[in-house]
């Protein structure tokens, strides 16, 4: 019974995460699901797999619904949480995507059913008749929120001309301005238009609004680097460059923490669109505890 679970259980994460936008939610919808498993009677299941990703998207449809009520409340901007991908994961261009900050972003203005569907016919490919028995629906609902989802995603989701390769050489042109704080490069590297979300969630000092505009960005992230943060003096912090949600970001650590995660999404002409900055201390822990996302 537990080897069944275990075998799907990073396939069931990977759901949760993208449904729920947090990899706390996400494990305690995985165990959950694992709670129903356990209680359940398999005489008639034929497919493990199936019935898995059944329990754990209705788990988490339920926690989105109550978490949509808590982030209404939410102090500041909210982003998803961050997590740690591995370079294969960047190799996949529609599973990097899937996972990728703007893109999650997007997902959270879906309804619950409406990224339900999206999650699973887009991302993992379950044909409408599946997804329709695990939530309970008509298929012919069913494709109408897939179609109504699809449409609602492509309208928001970045537009990109340039290739993977250049998306990527454009983040590393942004990421090495601010770890070099040449203000000239930074400048250059963003979009007239560039939004900045920042996350501290009411717990550390941030924005709480966006922050629109290249000559307000550029002077937010060049005068982050002249005061201290939390207590702790620039001297101190140390730029680490990693790989989140499937492309290259930015961790800045203190001396016992990671202070925040930085991402962003480049536009169709090579500039960055959007920068995600992720400060709040809660929705930093899978990157401080080195959690890896598998799938």
């Amino acid at each position: 019974m537990s080897d069944v679970f275990e075998e799907h259980r990073n396939l069931l994460f990977a759901v949760a995460y993208r449904m729920l936008g947090t990899a706390a939610d996400a494990e305690d919808a995985v165990q959950d699901a694992w709670i129903r498993w356990s209680a359940a009677d398999r005489a008639d299941v034929q497919d493990p797999k199936a019935y898995l990703v059944r329990i754990t998207t209705n788990v988490a449809l339920d926690r989105l619904r109550s978490a949509r009520v808590q982030r209404e409340t939410y102090v500041g901007p909210w982003l998803p949480e961050p997590m740690l991908t591995s370079p294969d994961v960047a190799e996949g261009a529609e599973l990097s995507e899937s996972v990728s900050m703007a893109m999650l972003v997007v997902l959270e203005t879906l309804s619950p059913l409406e990224r339900a569907v999206f999650v699973l016919k887009e991302v993992f490919g379950y044909p409408y008749a599946e997804i329709a028995r695990a939530l309970d629906r008509t298929e012919a609902s069913v494709r109408q929120l897939g179609t109504r989802s699809r449409k609602h995603v492509e309208a928001r989701r970045p537009r990109f001309e340039a290739g993977a390769a250049e998306r990527r050489a454009a983040t590393e042109r942004f990421l090495d301005a601010v770890v070099g704080g040449d203000l000239n490069r930074l400048m250059e590297s963003l979009a007239p238009d560039v939004t900045m979300w920042t996350d501290g969630g009411g717990k550390v000092r941030a924005p709480k609004k966006l922050v629109h505009g290249v000559d307000l960005v550029g002077r937010f992230l060049s005068g982050i680097r002249d005061r201290p943060y939390e207590g702790v003096d620039p001297g101190a912090w140390r730029m680490r460059r990693v790989e989140i949600n499937g492309a290259p970001a930015l961790v800045v650590d203190g001396p016992d923490r990671p202070m925040s995660a930085i991402t962003v999404a480049v536009g169709a002409d090579g500039r960055v669109e959007e920068i995600h900055l992720v400060a709040n201390p809660d929705k930093l822990r899978a990157i401080a505890e080195g959690r890896t996302l598998e799938m």
